[in-house]
């Protein structure tokens, strides 16, 4: 199955593998910042929201996080401050009458969060930090989408009343749109004191979805195994912690405008991704190329991959990331991001380790494998 913007949600190499940590290190990190900020990160506790935050306590901030509170935070390696609260029924009295020089907005696919956020915000910070998403672009079928190309166009009645609700039973139709009407709400509400940054699959230590992590995964077991394509679509994927420390990066250096956060940094093919894969963890496997046709006709749900040749997506491994490498956007070594992944997913209990959320199972491979093979005669 081709991927679709339900598979950048649901839930966005280099074979020279040199040596790994082999464990998540929190409170390691680089040097202070120039200017200590106070950063107000609105979530914090999900995927990349922790990175954020340990990164910006190693660089001297301090850090105040805005959320629900339904989900544990992990064990800080500096004092961190705790509001709570609920977006989605305008519960942001604990925001009232604070100022920071920061505001980082990672949940947010809804225009009202937004209008709601700058309702209490305005005037009391200096800089506004949007994480959106490539699913923002109306066309997504051509290699080479930078930022400057056309959004997606909401077609409802009113965007403000959309719900969460409504979003999770039609993603499809309305994540990208609501996004961009997200970011342009962000415009309204805060000016140019704007950062909107879109990524696509971020991947690596914390990522539940299981969509990357697939492959490594797979590759380590061996075996004859089932590769869409003939190896030379590319493939992008942003490590969460590389997405989450450029962000405060780009919140220290006052960065503005928008920027596609994709990587690699260079092209990186199926191919390749799976030898950085194998570099790291082994597993001897023999790899089976099946053609795009024969995955959408057995409707072969496999991540990360897109078809380049064709289709509606076709141009998602190939979005321009020139902007933010230009603004700072770093990457870290494949093998690095393989080996502390497999390293974080080895540390859950054995039965979320023997059910993936994503990817096909063995048995449904195998099968695969036999019609292929039988179509081939």
């Amino acid at each position: 199955m081709r991927a679709t913007r339900r598979d950048l949600i649901r839930l966005g190499a280099l074979a020279a593998a040199g040596s790994a940590l082999p464990t998540l290190a929190w409170g390691a990190g680089p040097g202070a910042a120039a200017k200590p900020l106070r950063i107000l990160i609105l979530g914090g506790t999900g995927f990349t929201g922790p990175f954020q935050v340990n990164y910006a306590l190693a660089r001297g901030h301090k850090v105040t996080l805005f959320n629900r509170g339904k989900r544990p935070s992990p064990e800080w390696p500096g004092e961190v401050e705790q509001l709570h609260g609920d977006r989605n029924t305008g519960d942001l009295k604990a925001l009232e009458g604070r100022q920071w020089d920061v505001a980082i907005d990672n949940p947010t696919s809804l225009p009202f969060w937004v209008r709601d956020a700058g309702r209490v915000l305005k005037g009391n910070i200096g800089h506004y930090l949007f994480i959106s998403t490539i699913s923002v672009y109306a066309d997504g079928s051509k290699p080479g989408i930078d930022e400057g190309a056309p959004l997606a166009q909401y077609k409802g009645k009113d965007p403000m009343a959309e719900t969460i609700e409504r979003l999770r039973a039609d993603i499809e139709n309305l994540y990208g749109p609501l996004k961009a009407l997200s970011e342009a709400e962000a415009h309204t509400q805060f000016g140019d004191k704007v950062t909107i940054v879109r990524p696509g699959y971020i991947v690596g230590p914390r990522d539940e979805t299981d969509r990357f992590t697939y492959w490594p995964h797979r590759v380590a077991q061996g075996g004859e195994m089932l590769v869409p394509g003939d190896g030379k679509d590319p493939v992008q994927f942003i490590d969460g912690r590389d997405l989450g420390e450029w962000m405060i990066r780009l919140a220290e250096a006052g960065t503005t405008g928008t920027f596609n956060a994709v990587g690699p940094r260079d092209t990186v093919t199926m191919d390749a991704m799976l030898a950085g894969c194998e570099a790291v963890v082994g597993g001897d496997p023999r790899y089976t190329h099946v053609t795009p046709e024969f995955v959408e006709a057995q409707k072969i749900d496999l991540p990360i991959w897109v078809p380049r040749q064709a289709g509606p997506f076709a141009g998602y491994g190939q979005v321009s990331n020139a902007r933010a490498v230009a603004a700072g956007l770093t990457y870290r070594p494949l093998a690095t991001t393989v080996a502390e992944l497999m390293a974080w997913f080895r540390s859950l209990p054995g039965e979320r380790q023997a059910k993936l959320n994503a990817g096909i199972t063995r048995e449904q491979e195998a099968e695969w494998l036999r019609l292929w093979h039988a179509s081939r005669g």
